[in-house]
């Protein structure tokens, strides 16, 4: 299985949660590995998580901003 970049950034809560199949999870990893831009980008995810996770955000509250950000162009204000 080989993933695209955007593959990554739409399993990144999965994989962070241990929340794909197996096989899923393993080719997230290796994209992961050989990827430093979606490497950053699960790094910075982590970060967010971990700054709001003190805030009482619920997994889909979290995982509809986060959608909600990946959908937004390049570039664009927030809403």
């Amino acid at each position: 299985m080989s993933l695209k970049c955007r593959d990554v950034s739409e399993l990144a809560t999965g994989y962070m949660e241990r929340d794909l199949p197996p096989r899923t999870w393993l080719a997230v990893q290796w994209h992961l590995m050989l990827c430093s831009m979606c490497r950053a980008y699960l790094d910075q995810l982590q970060r967010t998580r971990r700054l709001l996770g003190g805030r009482g955000l619920s997994a889909e509250t979290a995982a509809a901003e986060e959608r909600a950000l990946a959908a937004r162009p390049p570039g664009a204000p927030p809403a």
